[in-house]
């Protein structure tokens, strides 16, 4: 399993940023999203085939950027919390995905007890046990 960086640029982001952020939270193993526009995911997969993936939600005109990292990140007023795939999250807690229509987007989990993950929260040593 391997931690990418993507980050992206849209001219119109009013458009599809909603589909390029499920089409990337449903990616691989796990996703973070430090800032609004940049991501880290855990896949099994490489560069060309998240760029496939990810590509056909683009126009031309926008940009995109992915790349294996390697180490650690050094992140300023931000936080960097790693979540699972929705439809792990939605399988976990069945109460929640029958209230949910399918095709709809989940809203990130906010707020929560301080000190007690959000649900559906993945901490750092578990996402990069597996």
């Amino acid at each position: 399993m391997r931690t990418y960086l993507v980050a992206y640029d849209l001219t119109r982001p009013h458009l599809n940023q909603c589909y390029l952020a499920e089409a990337i939270m449903s990616l691989g193993f796990a996703w973070a999203r430090p800032l609004d526009t940049v991501w880290y995911i855990r896949v099994d997969g490489d560069e060309s085939s998240i760029e496939g993936r990810l590509s056909r939600l683009l126009d031309e005109n926008d940009g995109l950027i992915i790349q294996e990292t390697r180490g650690e990140a050094v992140t300023a007023n931000t936080g960097l919390r790693w979540f699972r795939p929705r439809r792990t999250m939605l399988s976990a807690t069945p109460d929640v995905a029958a209230m949910v229509p399918p095709g709809t987007l989940v809203p990130f989990p906010t707020g929560g007890r301080p000190g007690r993950p959000q649900a559906g929260a993945v901490r750092d040593s578990d996402a990069a046990a597996a």
